[in-house]
């Protein structure tokens, strides 16, 4: 990109891109050991190579990366969100109870110009969140969904979750996402690697591309698609068309066939 020379008046700054962060919450409790752990580590790192190709080629925002893993506690892979095009993810390992109220609390804390990822002094596009889990919370997470559906950013976030098998508590996860469609069933590896990345990949198109949620508006809040999830959802719908034996939204036409087999 060009850079401004004061010598020459002709010269211009390169245009700042925004920023659009991508969230991954993921579950790294004890019964996703095993494949589902080991198969989402090598899904996302996947997918992540896509996504960094999206966001090379958008001229207006840059995605950047950021991954919480929550168990008995929460944990932020990096300290801050990493260019998606150079961002190294570290392989989770799976231990311990299933602490999704503090996700919330640590999430909602980042969801905010005020120590938080959206910040960026180019400007924020609404994020998109991924969250990923294989069961249901082990603490109270009632009040920290309340409180995060409150938060701005959060309502104009993409939000999509995925279920790894039966055990999956799709209900919770619904309320997440605020729609049931937004929630996919994934039953083996084969599935959760795809699911993965097409999720990962859609989410970063729609995100990227929506308007811009700078905190520009006389309100002071965040400005965005009236709701960018649908969008999403719509794609996911048609791509799982092609992919026998995922459920999206309340269907069970799959229930029972969870096999995870050994990694």
């Amino acid at each position: 990109m060009p850079e401004y020379n004061a010598t020459d008046p002709w010269s211009t700054d390169a245009v700042p891109r925004r920023v659009m962060p991508l969230l991954f919450l993921v579950d790294t409790s004890g019964s996703m050991e095993g494949a589902k752990i080991a198969s989402l580590n090598t899904a996302v790192r996947e997918a992540l190579n896509d996504v960094g190709d999206i966001s090379h080629t958008n001229a207006d925002a840059q995605i950047k990366v950021a991954v919480l893993e929550f168990s008995s506690g929460v944990d932020w892979m990096y300290p801050q969100p990493m260019d998606s095009e150079s961002f190294v993810w570290q392989d989770l390992e799976a231990g311990g109870l299933t602490s999704f109220g503090e996700a919330l609390q640590e999430l909602n804390k980042k969801l905010s110009k005020s120590n938080g990822y959206m910040s960026e002094p180019t400007g924020t596009r609404a994020p998109a969140i991924i969250l990923l889990s294989d069961g249901e919370p082990t603490d109270e997470y009632k009040h920290a969904l309340e409180t995060i559906k409150g938060n701005p950013w959060f309502k104009v976030a993409v939000k999509v979750a995925i279920a790894i098998g039966d055990d999956a508590n799709k209900s919770i996860l619904a309320e997440f996402t605020g729609n049931i469609e937004a929630v996919i069933t994934v039953h083996n590896v084969d599935q959760l690697k795809k699911i993965i990345h097409t999720v990962s990949v859609t989410a970063s198109m729609v995100a990227s591309q929506s308007a811009s949620a700078v905190d520009t508006t006389d309100s002071g809040k965040p400005a965005g698609l009236a709701d960018p999830t649908s969008q999403v959802v719509g794609k996911l719908t048609d791509d799982i068309k092609e992919e026998p034996g995922i459920d999206q939204g309340n269907s069970t036409a799959n229930s029972g066939t969870d096999n995870w087999g050994d990694w």
